[in-house]
């Protein structure tokens, strides 16, 4: 991964990183990369991530050798007994 240093960044700057950091329970670099990306115009909303999370689960392809289990199934099955 690329390493950045920035030369003669503003104290006030890096101070309210730190403090948007421990807010957020991020560490400052983490905090940083989220601030550039958000600049960029390239940060998801919560909304998109999970929607982009949810398609991505569904898209993954099942191994033939795992069996799927149905809960649902099995609630019905247990409810009949």
């Amino acid at each position: 991964m690329p390493l950045l240093q920035v030369r003669d960044f503003p104290d006030d700057v890096y101070e309210e990183i730190i403090f948007e950091a421990h807010r957020q329970n991020r560490t400052i670099a983490q905090q940083t990369v989220i601030l550039i990306k958000k600049g960029l115009g390239e940060e998801m909303s919560n909304k998109e991530r999970r929607k982009f999370a949810v398609e991505r689960t569904f898209s993954r392809k099942v191994p033939q050798n795992v069996k799927i289990v149905d809960y649902v199934q099995f609630v019905r099955e247990d409810r009949d007994r």
